[in-house]
This record gives structure tokens, C-alpha cells and sequence, in this order.
């Protein structure tokens, strides 16, 4: 099983990023899946679920109307639109899914995400003034 991230870069403010997420050797139509982030030097703030999808579509309220997660069963992959970056948008960006019936309705909480079934190796977005 494995997730690889991609698209990430250098992006000034008010720009726009594709994120994708591949992810092989899995049923994929069977796994809730969703991105998360991790601003760089604040790890004890834990990685946020930013956007998910389990029997809705989830979006934090920080990207909301921003960003827009897409779930392509033909490709197995995952991907994150997001336009009129902000420099706070700044992080590590990461893909992660999983099976359990616990993120069917619910994204998974920061604490949650280092238990997470699959979990992608991370791409990084820089958004500058």
C-alpha cells in the first residue's frame, strides 16, 4: 500500500496549486480519504484534516470556498485544487485514508492522523506575500 503526494511548490499569495495523491494497493473505493496539514516548526500543533471525504465531503473552515477535494476512482487518485492561496496556507501537506467506519461521517482529529491506515510521504506549499 502507498500514497504518494505530489504538486506542491513556491506560490505567491492569491495564486492556485493541484495537489494529487496516488494511492495503489488498495480497494480504493473502499477507503474514506482525505488531506491534511502541518505548518513547519509548529508540530506540537499536530496535523489538521483540512478537507476529507466519507459519506459527505468535509472542509475546514480555513480553506473553505478555496479548495476543493476530488476523488478520481478511474486514476486512484486523490486531489486537492486550491486557489487564492494565503501565506498562512504555508505547510507540509499530506494525503492519508483509511477504512474505518469511525471517519465514515467524521474527519479524522489531529491525534488521530498518525494512526491513520495509509499515509503519504507529504509535499510542501509555500505561499509568499
Amino acid at each position: 500500500v502507498q500514497a504518494v503526494a505530489s504538486g506542491g511548490g513556491v506560490v505567491q499569495a492569491g495564486g492556485s496549486l493541484t495537489l494529487s495523491c496516488m494511492l495503489s494497493g488498495l480497494p480504493f473505493d473502499e477507503y474514506f480519504m482525505g488531506w491534511f496539514r502541518q505548518v513547519p516548526g509548529k508540530e506540537r500543533g499536530g496535523v489538521q484534516c483540512i478537507s476529507w471525504i466519507g459519506s459527505s465531503t468535509y472542509y475546514a473552515e480555513s480553506v473553505k470556498g478555496r479548495f476543493t477535494i476530488t476523488k478520481d476512482s478511474a486514476r486512484y487518485t486523490l486531489t486537492l485544487q486550491m486557489n487564492n492561496l494565503k501565506p498562512e496556507d504555508t505547510a507540509m501537506y499530506y494525503c492519508a485514508a483509511d477504512q474505518s467506519g469511525a471517519y465514515r461521517n467524521n474527519p479524522p482529529r489531529r491525534q488521530a492522523y498518525s494512526y491513520l491506515e495509509v499515509r503519504g510521504q507529504g509535499t510542501l506549499v509555500t505561499v509568499s506575500e
